[in-house]
């Protein structure tokens, strides 16, 4: 049986009405030009590692604390204050042997420690890392650091504990000093009861556990209501006529073809030619010996700078300018030449004028309402933070 004209009109009328608030929610656009979009409002977690609220604090309580350095005067927060964005304004970090706090940290003396090699990548989303332009993402599968070399943040979380430069120091191998981090904690009441009341486990204090009560905190440090989300969600008075412009303009020159996604990162690796940094020993070869570095995320570029993978470039102005030069065929780096360089950023068509446009748009993707909560202590005894006062 057919329904009735009466009732075809009112489900063409309820229809339309439903469309209309899903567009009020999610701005449309066609899914063949959707390359970018508003970060969801929901956070995915692996299916071992699912969230509470007594796993986040203590991640937030070990993430703070140094005593998980070889040294006992680096904290994870000590390169990633949320002062700092959960970054620094540093180009690179120095970690083991330094005293203060930001780009005002120096190396104590004497020093057998040398900087850490790359720039500290901010911890904010990094729990939508490896997300596509379809908002699809699998959480075990994050890519993590400059060069992908781990996947997941449970993972991610224990690396800089095993680095020399950034955590570990000299008085541990990286195969001791886990073991010896668990050893520490293990003889401290307040951890041992933490532990105990998150995890399950008989033996509940093990790198492992580490991992994933400090990925659970680090799954909180999100900002997903920036100006530009709130514009993809439907609010058109959100941003300006000369942000929506430069937006255009982000698109046409042929940023959006590595930027893209709902955190302006294609997730892939990509051979320009940033100068090295004259702080390192050594020539960064990057991914693969290839010189290729993974795209990096646009948003929150207010807490980043400097720049790139090693943070030569100061300024959002400067960043342009070298992506100028590639689209004009030259190399910054003596030890890439030109035709090395990826095609997506020597076809950039992208000039002088354009900039300030960009700049305007690339600032609609900063969030300042995030998690800035510091413990007024942590369980060790230490320093909050680490050695940065």
């Amino acid at each position: 049986m057919f329904p009735k004209k009466g009732s075809l009109l009112l489900i063409t009328i309820l229809t339309f009405l439903f469309s209309c608030k899903d567009a009020k929610e999610e701005r449309f656009i066609p899914v063949t030009q959707k390359r970018v979009s508003a970060l969801p409002k929901l956070v995915k977690a692996p299916i071992d590692n699912m969230p509470t609220k007594a796993k986040i604090d203590l991640g937030r309580l070990l993430f703070f604390d140094p005593i998980l350095s070889g040294n006992k005067d680096v904290a994870c927060a000590t390169c990633h204050h949320p002062d700092n964005g959960y970054a620094e304004f540093r180009d690179i970090s120095i970690g083991v042997n330094g005293k203060g706090f930001g780009n005002k940290r120096v190396f104590n003396k004497p020093n057998n420690i040398p900087f850490v090699k790359r720039n500290a990548h901010t911890v904010l989303n990094t729990a939508f890392n490896g997300i596509s332009m379809t908002n699809s993402y699998t959480p075990e599968e994050a890519p993590m650091f400059w060069d992908s070399r781990v996947a997941s943040l449970e993972t991610q979380a224990l690396e800089p504990i095993k680095s020399l430069e950034e955590m570990r120091g000299t008085h541990f191998s990286d195969t001791e000093i886990l073991i010896e981090i668990v050893k520490r904690l293990k003889a401290i009441p307040e951890y041992q009861d933490l532990f105990k009341t998150v995890f399950e486990d008989e033996d509940p204090i093990t790198a492992k556990n580490i991992g994933k009560a400090i990925a659970a905190y680090e799954r909180t440090l999100v900002t997903n209501n920036s100006d530009f989300d709130k514009y993809m969600r439907g609010d058109d008075s959100a941003i300006s006529l000369a942000e929506k412009e430069g937006f255009e303009l982000f698109k046409k020159v042929g940023c959006i073809n590595c930027h893209n996604g709902p955190m302006f990162s294609d997730y892939k690796m990509h051979v320009l030619s940033v100068p090295e940094n004259t702080k390192l020993d050594s020539i960064d070869t990057g991914f693969e010996a290839q010189f290729s570095f993974r795209t990096p995320t646009l948003r929150n570029l207010r807490f980043t700078a400097p720049y790139m993978h090693n943070g030569t470039l100061v300024s959002l102005e400067k960043v342009l300018e070298f992506y100028e030069d590639l689209s004009f065929k030259k190399s910054r780096n003596p030890n890439i030449e030109a035709i090395q360089v990826d095609t997506l950023a020597q076809n950039l068509n992208l000039r002088m004028k354009d900039m300030s446009l960009i700049i305007s748009f690339l600032n609609t993707l900063n969030d300042e309402s995030f998690d800035k909560t510091v413990p007024k202590q942590v369980p060790s005894g230490l320093q909050v933070g680490g050695n940065i006062d």
